[in-house]
């Protein structure tokens, strides 16, 4: 018997997170330059122009530990949220306040609910603490919103062991968004002692009718937790910083499970400032749209089925070439996401670059194709 042997059976069981290739690993793998990154859902604007000022002032004394709690973070998002900074827990990104959670709430003895297609990182979480995952079927393709939540095959999941349900909204990766009032109604319906999850990475970026801000809900639903990313919009995803927002008591018993300086001193620095630059999360907002409906409009064109998104990304099937296109984009310096380990092995996640980079999609993909 090894010491590996002696590591939890979940542990050992457990499949790494495969992030997207990085630019530099493909340009030295193939010896191309000029690689464009178009696989994690990245702003292809960069962060604010403000961030790259405070940075180096916020560098300066390196060797000092950051703000244990985040006090300026938390105060001024509270301002912005309408919420009290009781409510909100810092992480090293929403991945990290996910965890947090899933440590809160889940064990051996414990179940977790979440949809077919959800997010990786909860079946993950929910494995690690050795819980058993409840998966509900995704929406058909004829749904209004295909491959998207089955809320009522989520709800009749729950049960007496479920301790937690995770939902995204979008959803990544494929896109889809809930409308107020269905998600609505599924909070009414679950049972006080589960918490329930609502991560909102891509809430920025949503500009859809009936799209639900679901911090508003916080005070009708005390097991409501609610996670946002300082990652996408606001591009800040190399500082790593996310948050959580709840009920004071739930926020409490997220903090007792939180690293200390889980937030570094840049990212929180950085975050401070990313967040008071409203006009560059409109124009990186603007951008997305324009670049999601060239994208949306080209597919058409080309017969090419895709799953309507309301993040900054477009789910495309391209059937038993799915690889062979990959690997074709690949080799001519375009890094796309495949998500065969979402079970989606026919399709290609593509996030929307800026109006250079979608053009130069486009003449790849007419050759590939």
């Amino acid at each position: 018997m090894s010491v590996i042997d002696s590591a939890l059976v979940q542990i050992r069981q457990l499949h790494p997170y495969s992030p997207g290739k990085p630019v530099e690993e493909l340009e030295r793998e193939l010896g191309i330059r000029d690689a464009i990154k178009l696989a994690s859902n990245e702003n292809p604007l960069g962060c604010s122009p403000r961030v790259s000022e405070v940075l180096g002032q916020a560098g300066q004394h390196l060797e000092l530990y950051p703000d244990a709690n985040a006090y300026y973070l938390k105060q001024r998002l509270a301002q912005k949220l309408a919420l009290g900074e009781n409510q909100i827990t810092i992480g090293n990104g929403s991945n990290d306040v996910i965890d947090l959670v899933a440590r809160s709430f889940l064990d051996s003895s414990a179940e977790a609910v979440f949809s077919q297609y959800a997010f990786m990182v909860y079946a993950m979480v929910t494995q690690a603490c050795g819980a058993t995952a409840k998966v509900a079927d995704a929406l058909p393709e004829t749904a209004a919103q295909p491959y998207g939540h089955d809320l009522d095959a989520m709800l009749a999941l729950i049960g007496d062991k479920t301790r937690v349900v995770f939902i995204a909204n979008p959803n990544n990766p494929t896109g889809n968004w809930l409308l107020r009032d269905e998600l609505r109604d599924f909070l009414d319906a679950v049972p006080d002692h589960v918490a329930v999850v609502v991560d909102e990475a891509y809430f920025e970026y949503v500009s859809r009718a009936q799209y639900p801000d679901s911090m508003q809900w916080l005070q009708h639903y005390p097991n409501l937790i609610v996670t946002r990313t300082f990652s996408k919009i606001y591009g800040l995803a190399g500082l790593r910083i996310g948050y959580a927002v709840s009920s004071p008591e739930l926020c409490d018993l997220l903090n007792r499970v939180r690293q200390p300086f889980n937030g570094n001193t840049l990212a929180l620095a950085a975050a401070r400032v990313a967040l008071d630059d409203e006009s560059f999360v409109e124009q990186s907002r603007i951008s997305n749209q324009q670049g999601l409906q060239r994208m949306q409009d080209w597919l058409a064109e080309h017969e090419l089925y895709y799953i309507p998104s309301a993040g900054n990304f477009l789910t495309v099937r391209f059937g038993e070439r799915s690889a062979e296109i990959n690997q074709g984009l690949l080799e001519r310096g375009i890094i796309v996401r495949p998500v065969a380990n979402y079970g989606m092995p026919e399709f290609l996640r593509i996030s929307v670059g800026n109006a250079d980079q979608v053009g130069q999609l486009f003449d790849v993909l007419d050759e590939v194709l």
